[in-house]
């Protein structure tokens, strides 16, 4: 797994322990493709336990005594408050690049409306953030297939972020 990947991962099992938490199984059922969160973001049984390890050594989350006698499985995992907070920073801070908008922004979209966050002024942050990228990809003379496809992304992404902030109204 790349790190950027494993640091989405860490984040999102952070974002979801912080908003109730729960058992492994429970975190790897929501990240499973027919998950809530797994619609749009999926992460492996495997790659679950290794974000909350991961989370645990930080200091971020910590684990209960396992109920029934049972494995990891049957384990409670909740955040300290150190994992509270970098869960709420991370969930407001807007996402830095247009390639991330199919992963991590949809993701902190879907969660910031479970957590009852507000959409709108998160948007126009994302908007800010991204105006000179956009702007730079739109002014591009160069025609290659890459900045093809950099351009109809940007324009999709303006679209994107159009749609959500009327839903947030």
């Amino acid at each position: 797994m790349a790190k950027q990947d494993a640091q989405l991962a860490r984040d999102v099992v952070l974002a979801l322990v912080t908003l109730a938490p729960r058992h492994g199984w429970a975190l790897h059922e929501e990240l499973a493709p027919t998950g809530e969160i797994g619609r749009a973001w999926t992460l492996s049984k495997q790659l679950v336990y290794r974000a909350i390890d991961s989370l645990a050594v930080d200091g971020l989350v910590r684990r209960a005594a396992p109920k029934d006698g049972g494995g990891a499985d049957k384990v409670t995992i909740s955040p300290t408050a150190k994992g509270k907070k970098m869960a709420q920073m991370w969930l407001d801070r807007p996402v830095a690049h247009l390639r991330d908008v199919r992963t991590e922004l949809v993701v902190k979209v879907m969660l910031r409306k479970q957590f009852d966050l507000p959409l709108h002024s998160f948007i126009l942050a994302q908007e800010q953030v991204f105006a000179p990228l956009i702007k730079s990809v739109k002014h591009s003379s160069s025609r290659t297939p890459v900045d093809l496809w950099r351009s109809e992304s940007a324009t999709a992404v303006t679209r994107y972020l159009t749609q959500l902030k009327k839903l947030s109204d």
